[in-house]
């Protein structure tokens, strides 16, 4: 049940999943093309024509103005992500109430949860950018000090503790990632403010960190098989076809050449973004039927949807508080 319900999602209710996912990553993806591509054109292009004695300056200045740009894209990835997992929690809980939205019910009723979800996920990058800058600068602090104690065998003890800690950051990483996964449902369904969700997934994942670690862990490789299936090929073709028609690289026909490169490429970019949005919406969509199962089977969550259910057809649902709700705040 659980592996085949995050695909059921995406089957469920194509148009509002799978159209929000593609449109997010179609966002984020133009944004990052035009201003970190915009702004390095830019740049470097005022390298080319400085003078020897400004160059240096005005290199560092270019790379700066590059690493300011691709904030953007990155601010721009975390509201978009934020934004669908909430979507996405929203179709699957009220899927199991016989709903089927329209995107833009989903993308309403998500908005009212963004701004703690981009909390959230702004922690998440952040944490994630401190804990690997500081393994990289303690490795690179022991390669640059240790050189002048014990030479050459400084860059050897620098590489062993570069590996264990990049082996720690990973179990870290995998227990942390499985103990807070069901965060973003909370967040939206039970709303809840971020440091409440954390708690509320610490908990709910207590004696079921296996399992909502292996279904992850399973539907990640699946979806990572398939689309290495599909791109593969596709790959492998498109070159294929450059080297047949150009065996020369292009030297004698550059325009056709370039034609069929873009062309090549922009085949793999439209694949890449079909399969991003499917990977998408599954694991989504998988994370917050962890969470739905995890409240049936400990909660009781699935007499409170059945009450719901029940109400509803009599007309009496406007009594009934929302059900995925705890009792605590339906009371409250």
């Amino acid at each position: 049940m659980l592996l085949g319900a995050p695909f059921q999602v995406l089957r469920r209710n194509p148009a509002a999943t799978f159209g929000s996912a593609l449109i997010t990553q179609l966002a984020t993806s133009l944004v990052t093309v035009f201003v970190v591509g915009g702004a390095g054109i830019l740049a470097f292009n005022r390298i080319d024509s400085a003078l020897p004695e400004d160059r240096d300056a005005v290199t560092a200045g270019a790379w700066a103005t590059v690493i300011l740009a691709s904030l953007i894209p990155v601010a721009l990835s975390i509201l978009s992500s934020a934004l669908l997992q909430g979507v996405l929690v929203v179709e699957v809980a009220r899927g199991t109430l016989g709903e089927k939205n329209r995107m833009g019910v989903l993308w309403r009723a998500a908005g009212r949860r963004l701004w703690p979800l981009v909390a959230w996920f702004a922690v998440l990058l952040g944490v994630i950018v401190i804990a690997v800058a500081a393994v990289v600068g303690l490795a690179v602090l022991i390669g640059v000090v240790g050189s002048t104690a014990i030479g050459d065998a400084a860059i050897g003890v620098a590489i062993g503790v570069g590996v264990l800690g990049a082996l720690v950051l990973t179990a870290s990483g995998i227990w942390l990632g499985t103990k807070t996964a069901l965060v973003p449902s909370i967040i939206v369904l039970e709303r809840r403010g971020m440091l409440s969700s954390i708690r509320r997934s610490w908990s709910l994942t207590n004696g079921s960190f296996w399992k909502t670690f292996g279904v992850l862990a399973l539907i990640s490789v699946i979806l990572s098989f398939a689309s290495q299936i599909i791109t593969t090929p596709v790959s492998f073709i498109g070159g294929l076809a450059t080297g047949f028609l150009f065996p020369t690289g292009g030297s004698e026909d550059s325009a056709s050449f370039i034609a069929v490169t873009i062309v090549t490429y922009g085949l793999t970019l439209i694949i890449s973004l079909v399969l991003g949005a499917v990977t998408a919406v599954v694991q989504s969509s998988a994370v917050a039927v962890i969470y739905i199962d995890l409240r049936m089977r400990r909660e009781g969550l699935d007499l409170d949807l059945m009450r719901y259910v029940e109400a509803r057809h009599t007309g009496g649902a406007h009594d009934v508080p929302d059900p995925y709700l705890v009792s605590s705040q339906r009371n409250g």
